[in-house]
C-alpha cells in the first residue's frame, strides 16, 4: 500500500453494541475496496478482523483490531472495536486512535447500552459521530422505528442521509437524500432506479436534513427561516461541516452481509468524516508540564502514541501506535517519555488484521506497529529527542470483578503469574495482584466473560490450566476489654535452663498496629529483655484467638515479672510473652472485625430503588444519593467487603449495563455475631482440612 498524506487518511473506529454487525461492516468495506478477495463471515470464523481464537470460538469481538483499505484515492484505517461490556478496553483503545466513530446499530434490535456507551465515549474524545443501521435485509429489521429511537435518544442532531425503501418486506432499494437518487441492489450488482413512491416520508426526511443544515451557520438558518431552498452544494457542505463540528450525526444504512448500501456509505465517508489533518492535532505537555501544540505534519518532529499492545507468538511483542506528527521509521530516533529511555525501531509495519505489512515509514496521521519494544507499554508516548512531549494516554474503565486464580497442578504458581502478567500487558483493564495475607493470586477484570477469556488464553497461549475461586476476605480480630495475665516459661534439661516470667496488661486502643509499653519498676524484668517481650508479642498477633486472623488495636503493657540470672534469655522472655498472649486474649472479649468499603454507585433514576434494596440485602448502609448526569443518581453507602463479590454482576443485570460504581476500603468494624460465628466455623474447618 502506498503512502498517503494526512489529508487523505481517515481513522475510523467501528463501535456499538455487541452483535450489531461491526465486524461484518468492516468485512464488507474491505471486500468492496478490493483489500480482500472474499467476503468473510463471522459464522465461518474467517473474517479479517475477528482472528483471535477466542473471537472465532465465541463469534464476538474480544479485542480491537485494525485493517487499512483504499477508497477513491484515500486511505481508511478501520478500527474494529468490541461491543460487549466485558471487553470495553478494546473500545477505549480504538477510540483513542480514531478521528471519527461509526456507531453501528442493529436494524432489528435498535439502540442499546453499547450504542449509548460508544456515543458517550466518542463525545468525550471529541470524535465525529456517524450512525450506520445494519442488517436491513433481515425481515424483522425496522429501520424507521430505529431511526425514530435514534432521534429520541440523540436529539435533533440525528440527520438521515441514506434510507431504505421497503417493498414486500425487503430492503433492496436505498435512497440517497443528498442527490435524491435511488439505487437498487440485486445479485451483487447495483443500479440507479427511479425514486420510489414513499408518500410524505421522503419529503419529511429531506426536511430533517434541511433543519440540521440550518443549525450549522447563521446564514443558512436565516435562509431556512425565510423559506428559501438550499442548493445541493449548501446541503452537502452544511452536513459535512456539522459532522466535523459535532453538531450533526448522519445516518446511513444497509446490509453488511449482502454489501447493500456499503458503497454509498464509503462514498460519503471520505468527504463527511474529518481526515487526520482536519482533526487538528493535539495538545501535549513538555517535560515541565507546559502545554505543547502537536500539529499533524509529516515534516515535523516525531510524536506518536502507543494505543495497543499484543503478544504475538511469532513476531513477539507488537506495539501499535498512531503518529501525531513526523514519521516513524528504522532511522527515526525515539524516546519513551515514561521511561526516559531511547527505543530502537528495527522494522516498521502496518497492521492488517492478524498480518503485518512492512513499510519504509509510517507518517503523520497514520497507524502502524513495531515489534520488540521491550520497555514500551500501552499509553506511552514515543517522540523525537529534539522535541520531548507527552501525549494524553488512555483512561481505561476500572476493573470491578475479581476472582482468585490457582494452577490445577501444584507448583505452577509462577507459571500462572507470568502468564497473567503477559496478558495484563495486552489488556490494561485486567489487573493481577497477590494477596500475601490470604495467599491467593487475584485477577480483576470487567466481568465474568472477561475472566473466562483470561482462563482460556492461559491454556491456549501458555499451556497453563487454572481454577477460579471466590477471593477470601482479609478479616481482623481485636479485644474489647482489659485483662492482666501472666506468661511464665520455665524449662530445665541439664546445664543452663530457660526461664522467663512476665505480667502483661492487654487492652484495646484506637490504632492499627500493636502498641507496646512498659511500666516495670524495681528491675523485676531487666531492660535488656524488653525488646524480646515485644518481639514475642508482635510474632503472636499474626494469629488471633477466634479464627487465627491478625489482631489490630491492641495495647500491651509489660508491668511486672521475674528473671533468673543464669537461665533467663531473650528467647525465654519471647516465649513467655507468647504464653501471656495465648492465655490473656481469650479473656479480653475478643471480637471479629470485617472490612467495610465505601460504595459510590451511579445508576439511572428508574433503578435507584432496586439498587438500594440490594445494598441493604448485602448488609449495607445507604446514607445518601445525589443527582449526577441527567437522568442518573449517585448512591453512597458503606457495605461489608465480603458481600460485594458479585455486585458488579447484579448491577449490570439490573441496569442493563448502564450503572457504574467505585468501591474502596475504609475501615474495619465488628462483624454481627451470626456472621462472625459462621466465619469462625469456616475458618476452623479450613485449617483442619
Amino acid at each position: 500500500m502506498k503512502q498517503y498524506e494526512p489529508n487523505k487518511i481517515f481513522n475510523i473506529a467501528l463501535a456499538g453494541h455487541g452483535s450489531c454487525g461491526k465486524t461484518s461492516l468492516a468485512e464488507a468495506m474491505l471486500y468492496l475496496s478490493g483489500a480482500t478477495d472474499r467476503l468473510g463471515k463471522i459464522e465461518d470464523g474467517n473474517t479479517v478482523l475477528d482472528f483471535d481464537s477466542e473471537e472465532i470460538k465465541r463469534k464476538v469481538s474480544v479485542v480491537s483490531s485494525i485493517a487499512p483499505m483504499e477508497w477513491k484515492g484515500n486511505k481508511i484505517n478501520i478500527i474494529d472495536t468490541p461491543g460487549l461490556l466485558d471487553f470495553q478496553g478494546g473500545l477505549y483503545e480504538g477510540m483513542r486512535a480514531a478521528d471519527s466513530a461509526v456507531i453501528v446499530v442493529s436494524g432489528k434490535n435498535g439502540v442499546n447500552i453499547g450504542t449509548e456507551k460508544a456515543f458517550k465515549l466518542a463525545s468525550k474524545q471529541g470524535l465525529a459521530k456517524i450512525f450506520f443501521v445494519n442488517g436491513l435485509c433481515d425481515e424483522s429489521a425496522r429501520f424507521y422505528r430505529v431511526f425514530e429511537t435514534l432521534k429520541t435518544t440523540f436529539k435533533q442532531n440525528v440527520c438521515p442521509i441514506v434510507v431504505p425503501y421497503i417493498e414486500n418486506g425487503q430492503a433492496n432499494t436505498y435512497v440517497n437524500l443528498f442527490d435524491y437518487k435511488a439505487y437498487k441492489y440485486e445479485n451483487g450488482t447495483v443500479k440507479q432506479v427511479p425514486l420510489p413512491d414513499m408518500g410524505d416520508r421522503l419529503e419529511g426526511l429531506r426536511t430533517a436534513i434541511k433543519e440540521a443544515v440550518a443549525e450549522t451557520s447563521e446564514e443558512l438558518m436565516d435562509k431556512f427561516c425565510e423559506g428559501e431552498e438550499f442548493t445541493p452544494e449548501e446541503i452537502i457542505m452544511g452536513v459535512s461541516q456539522g459532522v466535523k463540528d459535532g453538531t450533526i450525526y448522519p445516518v446511513f444504512c444497509g446490509d453488511a452481509q449482502l454489501t447493500y448500501g456499503i458503497d454509498q456509505f464509503l462514498n460519503s465517508l471520505v468527504w463527511l468524516a474529518p481526515n487526520a489533518a482536519a482533526n487538528g492535532g493535539e495538545i501535549g505537555s513538555d517535560p515541565n508540564g507546559e502545554p505543547v501544540e502537536i500539529a499533524v505534519n509529516t515534516n515535523a518532529a516525531t510524536a506518536a502514541l502507543v494505543f495497543k499492545t499484543v503478544s504475538d507468538p511469532f513476531v513477539g511483542k507488537l506495539s501499535y501506535f498512531k503518529v501525531l506528527s513526523g514519521k516513524v521509521s528504522v532511522s527515526t530516533p525515539l524516546v519513551n517519555m515514561r521511561t526516559g529511555e531511547a527505543e530502537r525501531v528495527t522494522k516498521v509495519m502496518i497492521p492488517r488484521g492478524k498480518k503485518q505489512e512492512d513499510v519504509s515509514f509510517v507518517g503523520a496521521g497514520d497507524i502502524g506497529c513495531v515489534a520488540k519494544l521491550l520497555n514500551t507499554n500501552t499509553g506511552d508516548t514515543l517522540c523525537s529527542p529534539i522535541r520531548k512531549v507527552t501525549l494524553e494516554g488512555i483512561d481505561y474503565p476500572l476493573p470491578t470483578y475479581s476472582m482468585a486464580i490457582a494452577p490445577k497442578k501444584k507448583g505452577e504458581e509462577d507459571k500462572v503469574a507470568q502468564g497473567v502478567l503477559k496478558l495484563c500487558e495486552e489488556d490494561k483493564t485486567l489487573i493481577y495482584s497477590h494477596n500475601h495475607e490470604t495467599h491467593q493470586m487475584i485477577i480483576s477484570g470487567l466481568g465474568e466473560q472477561h475472566i473466562d477469556v483470561v482462563v482460556s488464553k492461559l491454556k491456549s497461549k501458555y499451556g497453563i490450566e487454572v481454577v477460579l475461586d471466590t477471593p477470601k476476605v482479609a478479616y481482623r480480630e481485636t479485644i474489647r476489654s482489659k485483662v492482666q495475665v501472666q506468661g511464665r516459661h520455665k524449662k530445665q534439661s541439664g546445664g543452663h535452663g530457660q526461664f522467663g516470667d512476665v505480667w502483661i496488661e492487654f487492652e484495646p486502643y484506637d490504632g492499627e498496629d500493636l502498641l507496646f509499653d512498659q511500666r516495670v519498676v524495681g528491675g523485676s524484668v531487666p531492660k535488656g529483655f524488653f525488646p524480646a517481650v515485644e518481639k514475642g508479642l508482635r510474632d503472636s498477633i499474626s494469629k488471633g484467638p477466634l479464627a487465627g486472623y491478625p489482631v489490630v488495636g491492641l495495647k500491651a503493657t509489660l508491668y511486672d515479672g521475674s528473671y533468673h540470672p543464669v537461665d533467663s534469655s531473650e528467647m525465654a522472655f519471647k516465649t513467655a510473652a507468647a504464653i501471656a498472649y495465648k492465655n490473656g486474649m481469650p479473656k479480653a472479649s475478643p471480637v471479629l472485625l470485617e472490612p467495610i468499603g465505601s460504595l459510590k454507585v451511579t445508576v439511572p433514576e428508574v433503578n435507584v430503588g432496586a439498587v438500594i434494596g440490594d445494598i441493604t440485602k448485602r448488609r449495607g448502609r445507604p446514607f445518601g444519593q445525589n443527582p449526577s448526569e441527567p437522568g442518573y443518581q449517585t448512591i453512597e453507602a458503606e457495605v461489608p467487603m465480603a458481600e460485594m463479590h458479585d455486585f458488579s454482576t447484579f448491577l449490570r443485570q439490573c441496569t442493563q449495563g448502564r450503572g457504574s460504581f467505585t468501591f474502596d476500603f475504609v475501615r474495619y468494624e465488628p462483624a454481627p455475631q451470626n456472621v462472625a460465628d459462621k466465619i469462625i466455623e469456616m475458618r476452623k474447618a479450613e485449617q483442619e482440612g
